[in-house]
């Protein structure tokens, strides 16, 4: 898929290409270092989690999203619906290139995971965040995700509120209610 931003340029998005998991990491390490404070551990937690995910990747309940332009990564969204069925699909590793924010991208990434986790019927999205992270927050919200839990650590080096939101799709049936 390929798409016209607000900012003028082509973006495609696609799926996995090599590489991805390096620059996903390097993008959320680069960005929350500089930004937060965030330590080592940050980094490798998202490198083994996404590997992890990658290794196990299942397109019935899994997507991987990038966003390119001129052959480069500009960034990334997942849903991760294997990881725990009955609890609904979880959105991860949203993450921009500083350069592509407030292009549009963001949205585009979003509308496309959102899309397919309504194709799938998952009955609610969830993704984990912290406070402070407002771009982000306010498209969060304006896919109708709600802010439903918050807590104090600092896991990565910098204290943190850490930050659940959840989106109820309606008319969903949840996984574990579902027949045969």
């Amino acid at each position: 898929m390929a798409s016209r931003l607000e900012s003028g340029g082509k973006v495609e998005l696609c799926g996995y290409r090599p590489g991805a998991l390096g620059r996903v990491t390097e993008l959320h390490g680069g960005y929350y270092a500089e930004h937060w404070g965030f330590d080592v551990r940050f980094e490798a937690e998202v490198a083994r989690e996404m590997a992890a995910f990658l290794l196990r990747f299942d397109p019935e309940h899994d997507g991987f999203w990038l966003a390119m332009a001129d052959g480069q990564i500009l960034g990334s969204i997942t849903i991760d619906g294997g990881e725990n069925p009955a609890e609904g699909a979880r959105l991860r590793w949203f993450v921009l290139a500083p350069e592509s924010q407030g292009r549009g991208i963001g949205k585009l990434l979003m509308g496309e995971a959102m899309a397919f986790c309504r194709g799938k019927a998952f009955h609610r999205v969830y993704l984990h965040t912290f406070a402070g992270l407002e771009a982000a927050r306010h498209l969060y919200e304006a896919f109708g995700f709600c802010l439903i839990a918050e807590n104090q650590d600092d896991d990565w080096g910098s204290p943190i509120t850490h930050q659940t939101f959840e989106l109820l799709l309606p008319n969903q049936v949840p996984a574990k209610l579902a027949g045969p």
